[in-house]
Formats: C-alpha cells, structure tokens, sequence
C-alpha cells in the first residue's frame, strides 16, 4: 500500500492492481491470522496522459481462449525443479518467484526487443524470463551469493525462436481506415446491403460512407456504422467493425475483414 501511495505521489498512473492467488500457499502454523494467500501487483504507467504504454490484450484474449484476462490470476509458488538450492538442498532465496508469473506480466505489458528492469534481481527470475521471451533485461542485486545464483541461472537460458514470440497485431495500434475508404476503392458498393450476424439487422450503404437503417422509425436513421450499429442495439457505443456484415460468396463476413484487406493492398502496417 505504501508503494502504490508513493508511487501516486510521484506522479504515475495506477492502470489495474493484479491479484496473484496461491494455489499453495504457506499455512499460517500459529493459527492467529489467515493464511497470506495472494500478493499485489501494481501496473502503472508514467502519468495520467500516457497513452503509449504497451498492453497486448489480443494476445492475452487469445491465450486464454478468447475470454478477456481478468485481473486475479492463479499461480502456484515456486516449487520443484524451477526451485533453486544450494549445494546442500537448501532454498537459495526465500521468496523465488515462479516463471509462469514473470512470462504473464512481460507478454502482457513488453514487446520482444524491450527491456526488463529489476532493481532487486534475487534469484534472477524476471531475467532469465527476459531473456526466454526475446526482452533485454537489467538487473540489480546487493547479495553475491543471489548475485552468483543469478548469473549462472540467466547463463543457462536458451532464448526462444522468434516465431514463438510474435504477438498479433494489436487493433488499437492500427493504422485507422474509414469506412468511406472502402467505399472509394470499391470493396463496399454503394446500395449493397450490411446485416448484423444473424441477418436480423439491416443497412444500406450510402455512396458518402455513411449507412441507412432499414425498418427504424421515428429516429435518424443515417450515419456512421459505428453510429448506427450502436442506434440498432439501443447501445450507447459500437463497434461498426465487427457489428455489420456483408454477403460476399453466399457468406456473411464480418466488414472488418474488408478493412484488412484494404491494409494489405496499400501496404499500411503498424509500426
């Protein structure tokens, strides 16, 4: 708590605190309190304006069979061949962290290429996740005995291949296309009709890059598909994108596929 509150004063921006449930944790033996069976993580960008921080939430969605990841997440500790000990079994850091957790947090909030710093290294867990993960990694440790324990343990890591590690694109970071673009370049003709998944909900497409609503009275009924998909579900907002669907080949497909096409064609990447 006082992290967070320090960090606050400092200026960042608190995005999410992530709850790292136990699923073994130490029990309490003097039974006088509960078993501490989570720690907090703190995910904060540098202040309230950043806008550039990374945030792969495709790729999170896609790992976890396209449910959005919610902020508790279930982790064991650190236990058995994952666990270093000395040359006599002993534990060589009390509070080792596990890999899994470390690798969540970096393909969560890095890119391959970016760098990894911890300021009280220990064991050498994040990097030697880091340096798995195809992320730099800067270390800082007092302890040469964790020190030493950390250099042999990074030393011994073999990176993964890059195709293990290219994240998919993130549609927040694409370059934007208008609807009106596929219109102009003929992928959309104006007069064809769009439908919602089921076909329930229809629109016709205007030549300027607008759609009409069919079948709604008493309401404006032209505007953007955004706009529009949003008035047919009687929703304050809408993905226009992946609301609307055209029949192409005896198929309803969502518009957004057209936009990448379109992207392909002129060669627009994101950086």
């Amino acid at each position: 708590f006082r992290v967070g509150a320090t960090m606050q004063d400092l200026g960042f921006w608190i995005l999410n605190d992530v709850i790292w449930r136990k699923t073994n944790p130490m029990p309490n033996f003097r039974g006088r309190r509960f078993t501490n069976a989570h720690e907090t993580l703190i995910w904060a960008a540098r202040d309230a304006d950043a806008r550039n921080y990374v945030f792969n939430y495709e790729a999170l969605k896609g790992g976890n069979e396209d449910t959005q990841m919610r902020s508790d997440w279930l982790f064991p500790l650190c236990t058995g061949h994952e666990r270093l000990k000395d040359e006599n079994g002993r534990k060589t850091h009390p509070t080792q962290k596990p890999e899994a957790l470390l690798a969540r947090i970096m393909l969560a909030a890095s890119r391959p290429g970016d760098v990894v710093l911890d300021p009280f290294l220990g064991s050498g867990t994040s990097a030697a996740v880091a340096k798995r993960l195809g992320r730099h990694y800067l270390g800082i440790e007092r302890d040469t005995t964790y020190a030493a324990a950390a250099e042999k343990r990074i030393a011994a890591v073999v990176p993964l291949p890059d195709s293990a590690l290219a994240a998919p694109p993130s549609a927040r970071e694409a370059p934007r296309v208008a609807f009106s673009a596929l219109v102009e370049r003929g992928l959309v003709t104006p007069g064809v009709e769009l439908t919602d998944s089921k076909g329930n909900v229809r629109a016709v497409v205007r030549a300027d890059g607008t759609i009409a609503l069919t079948g709604l009275a008493g309401a404006p009924t032209v505007g953007s598909i955004h706009r529009m998909g949003a008035l047919a579900q009687g929703a304050e907002a809408c993905n226009g994108w992946t609301f609307w669907h055209v029949e192409q080949e005896g198929r309803r497909h969502p518009i957004d596929v057209l936009r990448a096409r379109l992207r392909a064609e002129m060669g627009i990447r994101s950086e």
